[in-house]
């Protein structure tokens, strides 16, 4: 499998590999949050050279983030050999099944809000995963995820 797209799947393989991404909105929201406070920054700087390169790095560290939503939009991927997840700004790690211990669906509530987490567990690394990163219930990439491992035996 190579590292530029893992989410094509061999002939051999008896499942095809699914892959979940980012929501397109997402970077598009996080390109106007950084233009807003860039905007903000000069309206309310006043002066005060402080003020606006704050601004302008919190909209840099945004633009930032956007940006790899756009170049790395895939973050999760399945087939029948194991699981690919992103790692670093668009780098790739695979873990094979045997390397997978756990996939779990942590649910959390705090001041009346529930939070879900994604999390994959392969022993020296634990890969979590929010409903932003995946575009998907995550109940539901549970669970394909825990199908896909049973279908590879």
């Amino acid at each position: 499998m190579s590292q530029s797209s893992p989410a094509q799947s061999s002939p051999a393989q008896s499942s095809p590999a699914r892959q979940w991404r980012v929501p397109a909105a997402l970077p598009v929201a996080k390109l106007v949050g950084a233009f807003v406070l860039i905007v903000l920054g000069l309206l309310f700087a006043d002066g005060d050279l402080v003020r606006l390169v704050l601004a302008e790095l919190a909209a840099a560290v945004l633009a930032g983030w956007a940006a790899r939503d756009l170049v790395a939009p895939v973050r999760l991927t399945v087939d029948a050999e194991g699981i690919t997840v992103r790692q670093g700004f668009a780098g790739w790690r695979r873990l094979p099944w045997p390397a997978v211990e756990a996939v779990r669906l942590e649910r959390r509530t705090r001041r009346g809000l529930t939070a879900e987490t994604l999390e994959i567990d392969a022993g020296e690394s634990l890969h979590l995963f929010g409903r932003y990163d995946l575009d998907a219930p995550l109940d539901e990439v549970a669970e394909a995820l825990r199908d896909a491992r049973t279908a590879a035996g």
